[in-house]
């Protein structure tokens, strides 16, 4: 018999004795079956993590009732997310490199993103034909001749039309406001061409050239007001040698930079990410 009502249970808190007793005696009284389940508590912060995969067979799941026992029987400062296993609704926004944005559009194309593209809004007109072949809005917003803010007050407005939970930059190379970042807190993901905390900002593949390393990367993150310093979701690397050039290097990153972003974007959309301080803990 097929799950009914999946949802995915997401609880932080301080850490306590009793807390998985707690959850699981809620759940178990509000009709929940236990799917899956994992917990993890951070050594230096002492907080608690706690994510549960469950479904209802026999009743509806009555959500505020559920949130409200849980949080009745956590210490104060708990947070609690209840989310239901279905597609999340995004927004992409691209400048003018195609490898991401196409590696995001061909995986929703075959149903393999877990997510629902609204839209793709893009500074340059560059990438309105390929985002055509999918049967997907394509909002061209130029930002010449505009303030910083102006031009954002315009992607905003198209935004709203949209309404989406989670915005990702595949390759939007566009520094975002604090005023932008606010409207949309832990809901922007962007894919940095390089292994963070090293090479930050713009150039990062002529930093590295110019630096001599031995391996180039790509770092997923949550975008926050400090450039390229939000915490990090997802990264890998791969090798190179004193025969690549900058140009090279940029090359051989972009799949790395399209396979770190389809990673993130699987983990969050699962909602497996937790954002504890600057840091992620992911199940």
């Amino acid at each position: 018999m097929p799950h009914q009502n999946p949802h995915v249970l997401q609880i932080s808190c301080q850490d306590e004795t009793g807390l998985v007793y707690q959850i699981t005696k809620v759940l178990f009284e509000h009709g929940a079956n236990i799917l899956k389940n994992d917990e993890f508590v951070d050594a230096e912060s002492k907080r608690f993590f706690m994510r549960t995969e469950f479904s209802c067979q026999d009743r509806k799941l009555d959500e505020p009732a559920l949130r409200n026992a849980l949080l009745s029987n956590l210490p104060k400062d708990a947070e609690v997310k209840l989310c239901p296993c279905q597609n999340k609704n995004i927004v992409v926004l691209a400048t003018k490199e195609h490898h991401c944005l196409g590696d995001i559009l061909i995986r929703y194309a075959y149903d393999e993103l877990n997510a629902n593209i609204l839209a793709v809004i893009s500074n340059h007109n560059t990438l309105q034909p390929l985002v055509a072949k999918f049967g997907i809005p394509f909002h061209y917003i130029s930002h010449k001749n505009k303030t910083r803010e102006e031009h954002e007050g315009a992607v905003v407005k198209a935004l709203e039309i949209y309404d989406p939970e989670f915005l990702v930059l595949a390759k939007y190379m566009r520094i975002l406001t604090p005023d932008f970042v606010a409207k949309y807190p832990n809901r922007i993901i962007n894919i940095h061409h390089s292994f963070l905390p090293a090479f930050i900002g713009a150039n990062p593949y002529k930093q590295a050239f110019d630096r001599g390393v031995k391996i180039i990367g790509a770092t997923a993150h949550y975008v926050n007001n400090d450039l390229d310093e939000g915490p990090i979701i997802e990264q890998d690397v791969i090798d190179v040698n004193h025969r690549f050039s900058a140009k090279d290097m940029a090359k051989a990153g972009r799949d790395v930079e399209k396979i770190v972003l389809a990673k993130a974007l699987k983990l969050v959309f699962e909602d497996r990410v937790f954002i504890n301080g600057n840091k992620t803990a992911i199940f």
